[in-house]
């Protein structure tokens, strides 16, 4: 009965905005135990502790933690590559964002009907070369890729990526 009670208070004051402001607002400075002797101690102590609780208010909002199981080198890369200025069209296509829409059946050959993250939508051949890969075969399924990238150590890696139309259980797309 207790909680309910403190849950109902809390739900109201956070409903009239009391809630918001108790939570920007610093907690007050502790002191350990002020000087008997000294009083001007005391009130230059006081005068720096709104000072220094601030920055601390002001840090925890702008620092983010990481993930301790993500690997340092991955992060570095990736956050290369998305400042790295892609050129234009499908030259600037990275294997790993792209979605597959669809495939038509040409006289001249299959073609593969692809999206980026902007929604962009391209259309690819077999040996169409992209950013990071290359279009090795268009099936009626899917598209099979040839991606070249670098692994943690900055040793060369390719890998074929297959991307399919319509996605099975566990697979991405």
């Amino acid at each position: 009965m207790r909680r309910l009670k403190i849950l109902l208070i809390a739900l109201l004051l956070a409903a009239v905005g009391f809630g918001a402001q108790a939570q920007t607002t610093p907690p007050p400075a502790k002191h350990a135990a002020k000087p008997a002797t000294k009083p001007v101690a005391a009130k230059s102590a006081a005068k720096k502790a709104p000072i220094v609780a601030a920055p601390a208010v002001e840090t925890e909002v702008k620092v983010a933690r990481r993930d301790p199981f993500e690997s340092l080198t991955t992060r570095q890369e990736a956050a290369s590559k998305a400042a790295a200025n892609l050129p234009p069209g499908k030259a600037g296509l990275q294997v790993a964002s792209l979605r597959l829409d669809g495939i038509v059946k040409s006289p001249n050959g299959m073609i593969a009907v692809v999206t980026n993250p902007q929604s962009r939508t391209y259309f690819l051949r077999e040996g169409d070369q992209l950013y990071d890969g290359k279009v090795e075969k268009i099936a009626l399924d899917g598209v099979s890729f040839n991606e070249v990238g670098k692994d943690a150590f900055g040793k060369p890696v390719e890998r074929q990526v297959n991307k399919r139309i319509y996605s099975s259980a566990g697979e991405q797309q």
